[in-house]
């Protein structure tokens, strides 16, 4: 006897071939859309670290130049131990945020004598002296006339120096802490940021 093959009818192939729903639809748009808008939140914060990273590249250079300086004013013979200190507490250093400006006669950052900063052609940069970076302009020549001068007057500076204490709470001579802050404005925004260096500092060279 031959064997007979079942012949679905239309309702059951109707079935097999059915597509998505109008919902499932709405919820694989949905679903799209919520991923799409975290992706666009991650390419605007990648956009807006870049347009930022020359500034904190800046604040750092800054920041490393103070810190340098303060092991100069260690190294140096005409400058006593006791010196290494703010205003306040006898020392060289000036209390407070300061514009950034140049090292004066004692070559040392952030002090009483510190002067007008230079550009690469000797003019004095704009914002009173406020130490500014000189550019190359269309000639790529530094120290012509079509120099691009970069004034850092959205940059200021303080300095201070901490004692520190050992186990028992009392107060260690030769070692106090150094910190630096960086503050300044990246452009296009009123958002203050700022990048902090702190080191220990010893009257031992």
């Amino acid at each position: 006897m031959a064997a007979t093959m079942k012949t679905p009818n239309i309702s059951q192939r109707a079935t097999r071939q059915r597509g998505f729903t109008l919902i499932e639809c709405m919820i694989s748009v949905a679903l799209l859309t919520i991923g799409s808008i975290g992706l666009l939140g991650v390419f605007g914060l990648a956009v807006k670290a870049s347009q930022t990273s020359q500034e904190d590249m800046l604040a750092r250079q800054l920041a490393s130049e103070t810190m340098e300086s303060i092991y100069t004013a260690i190294n140096s013979s005409e400058i006593s131990w006791t010196q290494i200190n703010n205003v306040s507490n006898g020392g060289i250093f000036m209390d407070g945020i300061q514009n950034v400006m140049c090292a004066g006669p004692d070559g040392i950052l952030d002090t009483a004598d510190d002067t007008a900063c230079l550009t690469a052609s000797g003019a004095t940069c704009p914002n009173g002296g406020i130490e500014c970076l000189t550019e190359p302009g269309p000639d790529g020549i530094l120290g012509t006339p079509d120099d691009v001068i970069l004034s850092l007057a959205n940059y200021q500076r303080t300095v201070v120096i901490g004692a520190l204490t050992d186990s028992s709470g009392n107060p260690i001579q030769t070692l106090r802490s150094a910190t630096i802050t960086i503050t300044y404005s990246p452009p296009n925004t009123t958002a203050q940021k700022t990048y902090v260096l702190n080191e220990y500092v010893s009257e031992y060279h």
